[in-house]
């Protein structure tokens, strides 16, 4: 799966909620009660062109969406990368996949903003807003310290993950991050 951004918010943001309703009314759920979807349909109405939108996909269906943002905090000498408004397809919160492919995805959404702060938008702190404290769970081995660690600190409080990356030596363009 890719972290992709969004080219054109409104018409993929379209295809997308297509996708999805489908999936949701395919067991008989309407669709228009999920939460998260009229927080990020405001995000895509209000922000214009730099809002940050991003979708997950294996190229054949999305699995979830968000926005990742480059910002400049107060507890941090240089930018982060603040990922947020986490939205899964039905298939995940439906249950019509089991955990353990709910868990892939989360870690694979993950894995494209750790990819993004060391390509397209450089930064050597994290902070990744989950969709819950339980899931969580799913990232509670980063936590430990190793020499292959890519994160020089790691913490999870409630949902919210804050993490600084190693800094890195110069490596050859497109070569995989480890």
């Amino acid at each position: 799966m890719r972290l992709l951004p969004l080219k054109d918010p409104e018409r993929s943001w379209r295809q997308i909620k297509a996708q999805w309703k489908k999936d949701a009314e395919g067991v008989g759920e309407d669709f228009a009660a999920f939460g998260g979807i009229s927080a990020f349909e405001a995000l895509i109405a209000r922000e214009g062109d730099n809002q940050g939108l991003y979708h997950l996909t294996d190229g054949e269906r999305v699995h979830s969406v968000c926005q990742v943002r480059r910002l400049l905090m107060s507890r941090y000498s240089a930018p982060a990368l603040s990922a947020r408004f986490v939205n899964v397809s039905p298939i995940y919160d439906l249950g019509l996949t089991d955990i353990s492919n709910y868990a892939q995805m989360l870690v694979a959404l993950f894995s494209g903003v750790v990819w993004l702060s060391r390509d397209t938008l450089s930064a050597n702190h994290i902070r990744f807003l989950l969709k819950s404290p339980g899931d969580s769970q799913f990232f509670a081995a980063l936590k430990v310290v190793t020499p292959s660690s890519p994160f020089s600190k790691f913490t999870i409080e409630g949902a919210l993950i804050e993490c600084s990356l190693k800094e890195t030596t110069a490596s050859p363009a497109g070569a995989a991050v480890s």
